[in-house]
Order: C-alpha cells, then structure tokens, then sequence
C-alpha cells in the first residue's frame, strides 16, 4: 500500500514554504507530489523546487474538494503507470498539498473508501499548516480552517515571529482545545526535518506492528493533560520569550469555535454490531463528528478491531495482529461540533452496548 500525506492549510498559512524546503532532503527523494491549485492560471507549482529526484505533477482543474470524484481518482489511477520505467513504480509514498480553500474531508473520504484507489493507497496522516500571526483571526472567520485544525494529525505553526507571545499562547490553547493530540510543531521558514511529517497513521513504513498508543494518544484527552499540556509544552517550547507563561491565558471558550475533542473507554467487551450501529449514527449525526477513531475488544473476537471515521464515513474495521499491550479496553476518540459532551457519552455507550443474549 502506497502512503499518501495530505498537506493543508489555510491561505498564506505557508504549505509551499514548507513543501519548498522538505521536498530537499533525501528523505523525499521517492515521493511523487500532487499540487492542487484552484483557479484558471495554476501558479503554485512555480513556486515549488523541481528536483530530478522527485516527481511532481499539477491538478490545475479546480479546488480539489470540489473536483475530488474525478479529478483525484484519474490522477492516482494514471501516476502509477505514469510514472513508471521498465513496468517499475518510480515512487514510494504521495504527498497532496490542497489548496487553502479546501475542505479535507472530501478529500479523506475518497482515500479511505474510493475502492479503486484503497486498493493501493492508504492515508498515512494529515498536516495542516496554522500562521501564528493571522490564526485566532482565521479560526474565528472561516470553517475550513477550523476543520483543518480539528482533523489534522499533526499541526505546524508558523510565522512565529511575526506574532505577539501573547497571541501565540492563546492560539496554541486554542488549537489544544480544538484538537489535543496533535502534536504542535513551530516551523521557521518552512525548516523541519521530514521525518517528523510522515508515518503519522496507524501503520507506518517500518514497523511492521502498529503502535496504537501514539495514534490514538488518549492520554491527551483529559482536562489535566490539556491543560498541563498549554501550560509547559506550548510556552516553554514553541515561544521564544521566556516569559511568556506568566501571561494570563485566555478562556479557550471565549471564541466558540464549536469544536470539542473527547475520548471515552470500556473494560468490557462491546457489541458486535458497533459498526453498524455506529454507521447509523453518523448517518444523521456525520457532519457533527469531524472524526472518530478507535481501537476496540469485540465480543467473541480475539483480535483487536481498529476503527476510523471522517464525518458520515466510516472506514472498514481493521483487525489488528495483536494488542499493543496487557491493556484490553476499548477507548474511542471522538473530535465533535456543536455536541456536547453528555451527547457523545451517550453515543459512545450506545455503540458499545451489548444486547442482553436470550
């Protein structure tokens, strides 16, 4: 299965800053990149370091959330023949940067469902670029932006420089607030090893064993850890004053955003109908949950069971080849909009449920 990084973003948020700089290192050097540019006169390819080594190629026909059946499907259809000598695939891995106007589940949903494409690729994570200087503003005027942030698995900030400590601390409690696992990244002039950017799914390229604990982090989820995590990781590490954690935090709640994250568990083994159960509820509830994802102890099933979700669509369960360790419980991440938390608690407890037997 070919990996595919999705690489997003608001505008001016420095997605081909970054792509500029990572596409350099030897690290890339087999990465076939798709750029999406919206509008008539595609410019951002021009923008990009072209490198012997690395394949690019331009989607200039429109926002790629809009275009994404057609467009996107044709395009990893053909590159594999494309962009191949001797019958030998000349990539190992594709990174998609969209343009800052796209919504990325559309895009999310084709990669994890569109059967002529899951049968060679697989989504291996998603990053999304935050400008430190313009983000709470962003945030705050456009929803794309908002759900770039909730379902990125990894979030680079830049243009640290340009903002004051006082923003950046509120926005990286924000960005805790929205989306509490993703690690937060700052990024001078797009300058970041590679490396840090890939292998950010449920499998990597390495390992043949899947390390559940760091994809679902559930650790990052309870109210200390976000808050611990505001406090000492953010101010002491991403800001260069170091007094900037003496600053008065603002009220993560202050902005509305909406957007809330929360991960619930079970000791008890849950039903075997949770995948349709669960398929029901996003039918009506989908474009409320950003995301789910999960590992689960199916009764009856010796195996666990890994789940993954983007709005109304649900990935498959994945049986997984053992448990990662001793720890049998089920635990689902939930990244909502406008639900309240007892809402997806009691989502949670009806997916699991287990009838009683007669």
């Amino acid at each position: 299965m070919i990996p595919v990084t999705l690489l997003t973003g608001y505008l001016g948020s420095g997605k081909t800053t970054l792509l500029n700089h990572i596409m350099q290192q030897s690290t890339m050097a087999d990465t076939l990149v798709i750029i999406n540019e919206f509008g008539e006169i595609a410019l951002d390819h021009l923008l990009v370091v072209h490198s012997t080594e690395n394949l690019m190629m331009e989607m200039g026909s429109g926002c790629l959330c809009c275009t994404i059946r057609s467009d996107l499907v044709k395009t990893l259809q053909d590159i594999t023949w494309r962009f191949s000598r001797n019958g030998e695939r000349q990539f190992r891995r594709v990174l998609i940067e969209t343009t800052g106007l796209a919504d990325p589940a559309p895009i999310i949903h084709t990669l994890m469902t569109d059967p002529q494409i899951t049968r060679y690729y697989r989504l291996d994570g998603i990053v999304a670029t935050i400008d430190m200087a313009t983000g709470n503003k962003t945030l705050s005027t456009h929803n794309e932006a908002i759900k770039q942030a909730a379902i990125a698995d990894c979030l680079l900030l830049t243009k640290a420089d340009l903002a004051a400590a006082r923003d950046k601390a509120a926005l990286l409690q924000r960005l805790t607030a929205i989306n509490p696992a993703a690690p937060c990244r700052q990024v001078a002039h797009g300058q970041i090893e590679a490396e840090r950017l890939l292998n950010l799914g449920l499998f990597s390229t390495e390992e043949k064993i899947p390390d559940v604990a760091r994809w679902l982090r559930e650790e990052a989820y309870s109210a200390n850890a976000a808050h611990e995590l505001s406090h000492n990781q953010h101010d002491h590490e991403l800001t260069d004053d170091p007094h900037s954690h003496d600053h008065h935090m603002h009220d993560i709640n202050r902005h509305d955003d909406h957007v809330r994250a929360y991960c619930f568990t079970t000791d008890k083994p849950v039903s075997k109908q949770i995948y349709t159960t669960l398929l029901e509820l996003l039918f009506y509830m989908g474009s409320n949950i950003l995301r789910i994802k999960g590992i689960l102890n199916i009764e009856d099933n010796d195996q666990p069971m890994a789940m993954h979700g983007v709005q109304h669509i649900l990935h498959p369960l994945m049986p997984l080849p053992a448990w990662p360790n001793e720890d049998r419980r089920s635990k689902i991440v939930f990244i909502t909009r406008d639900i309240e938390r007892e809402t997806v608690e009691h989502i949670f407890k009806t997916i699991t449920h287990v009838p009683k037997r007669k």
